[in-house]
């Protein structure tokens, strides 16, 4: 019996260069938030510095769980874990006026909780998640990352030279790196262009002033997070019900992000494989309250360099889940990874987001648009997606649990592409003029379906 590609364990010497590529393409996105949320409660660079290596450790453990599975946890698909943004606003909120660090981690705790909870639930839903809607939802999150690259292109977000034609072109050199040696080099090597672009254009940086490596001598060799470092948790009912709030964005992204997965890889997510990377999810979220670290969602960057690496075994992101774990315990590696410039990120960002936003396309061409309201459930799917996007403080003065749901592009355009996927194509239609009977709405496939003389037929659920 032939082996799936999800399953496939590449030789070692491949794994690992796999996996770093996966490291390197999420370790900015991977810092930010300890960076964020403790840069606005003003802790000390110390506190800062152990908010980061805890983030690391926590990512790897919660990659392994999502990739390798331990019984109903895990979803075995190269799924790479982080914190999500989603939680970002209200954390900083939770942690300069409502409780500190301790009220974040008691909140997250229990949203951890809720999110195993709720796991089975969400798994029957994913038959309000056809091609339409997946497709719209993978080429949201696609277009929402992409302002995510050109801000690290041109500097890194609050830096001094932003914008500086420097940076600009180091980016471009990346992009054209990437780009030379996915479409020239033997296909043993174009399977890790990111990793070469990352790796060529940092060696650039160092002699032309862009970074130096000073940091590391400085970091320690070893150091681990201890469970309530900063305090036992406190548990406040505000800080709970907006990280609640938060727990179901992060749910409805991951669904997103899992689906568009399964695409790229040819293992189409049932209700069961749902339920179960959602569980991990809650898990390593609870993982997070425990070990000061803050709530976990699959990260869209990767899921972009899945579909453009092709490279699909879910064993090469358990590398980069192991690689993590090793720099959340040697801050020194973590330090080394940290000097990698913004605009070498961006580089390789732009070719990656974009591939995210093309597979969403390449999923829409599977949806029929000929005398429905499909394009107009895609073209508004996008338009309230992108809003905050192009528009960050859009939604600025509407109330705190508002601005949580839809300051993320990606879970605003999610909703409502369900919603209007419902209201177009489940919902019963209107009557035609002089048919004398209500119209049918074209049948809805539903991820792994087939069509079988006029009947639809739902694909074996796999265990």
């Amino acid at each position: 019996m032939t082996t799936h590609p999800v399953d496939q364990v590449p030789p070692a010497r491949q794994l690992v260069a796999f996996g770093l590529q996966h490291v390197l393409a999420m370790y900015a996105g991977a810092v930010a938030v300890p960076l964020i949320v403790g840069g606005a409660m003003k802790l000390s660079p110390a506190d800062l510095a152990y908010l980061i290596t805890a983030d690391l450790l926590v990512c790897g453990v919660a990659t392994l769980i999502q990739c390798v599975g331990v019984w109903r946890f895990g979803i075995r698909l190269p799924i790479v874990q982080g914190c999500t943004f989603a939680a970002v606003s209200p954390m900083v909120l939770i942690g300069t006026t409502g409780g500190g660090l301790p009220a974040i981690y008691g909140a997250v705790i229990v949203a951890g909780l809720a999110m195993m909870l709720l796991a089975p639930v969400f798994g029957r839903l994913l038959r309000f998640f056809p091609p339409l809607v997946t497709g719209t939802v993978i080429l949201i999150i696609g277009l929402s990352l992409l302002p995510t690259a050109g801000t690290w292109a041109a500097g890194g977000s609050g830096a001094e030279d932003f914008g500086d034609p420097k940076n600009i072109g180091l980016a471009a050199l990346v992009l054209v790196l990437v780009l030379g040696v996915q479409r020239f080099a033997p296909p043993a090597l174009s399977r890790v262009a990111v990793l070469v672009g990352i790796v060529v254009g940092t060696a650039v940086a160092i002699p032309t002033g862009f970074t130096d490596f000073s940091a590391v001598g400085q970091a320690h060799w070893f150091g681990i997070s201890t469970p309530f470092h900063f305090g036992a948790p406190e548990f406040h009912a505000a800080a709970i019900v907006s990280m609640l709030i938060v727990a179901l964005v992060t749910m409805t992204e991951t669904t997103g992000d899992f689906i568009a997965v399964g695409e790229m890889t040819g293992r189409p997510v049932d209700r069961r494989t749902l339920g179960d990377g959602l569980r991990a999810d809650g898990f390593s979220t609870v993982l997070g309250g425990v070990f000061n670290t803050f709530p976990y969602t699959a990260f869209a960057q990767n899921v972009g360099l899945v579909g453009m690496t092709k490279v699909r075994s879910r064993w090469v992101v358990a590398v980069s889940g192991g690689i993590l774990v090793l720099l959340g315990l040697l801050p020194k590696l973590g330090a080394v990874v940290a000097a990698i410039p913004s605009p070498v990120l961006g580089g390789a960002g732009l070719v990656m987001f974009g591939t995210v936003a093309a597979s969403g396309l390449k999923t829409l061409s599977k949806v029929d648009f000929e005398g429905n309201s499909n394009l107009t459930v895609v073209a508004v799917s996008v338009a309230v997606g992108l809003l905050p996007v192009g528009v960050p403080t859009i939604y600025e003065h509407f109330p705190n649990w508002f601005q949580t749901v839809m300051d993320s592009g990606i879970s605003a355009g999610c909703l409502t592409a369900i919603t209007l996927n419902l209201l177009f194509n489940h919902l019963p239609q209107k009557q035609k003029a002089g048919s004398g009977r209500p119209a049918v709405a074209e049948p809805v496939l539903l991820p792994g379906s087939r069509v079988e003389d006029g009947v639809e037929k739902a694909g074996e659920e796999r265990v």
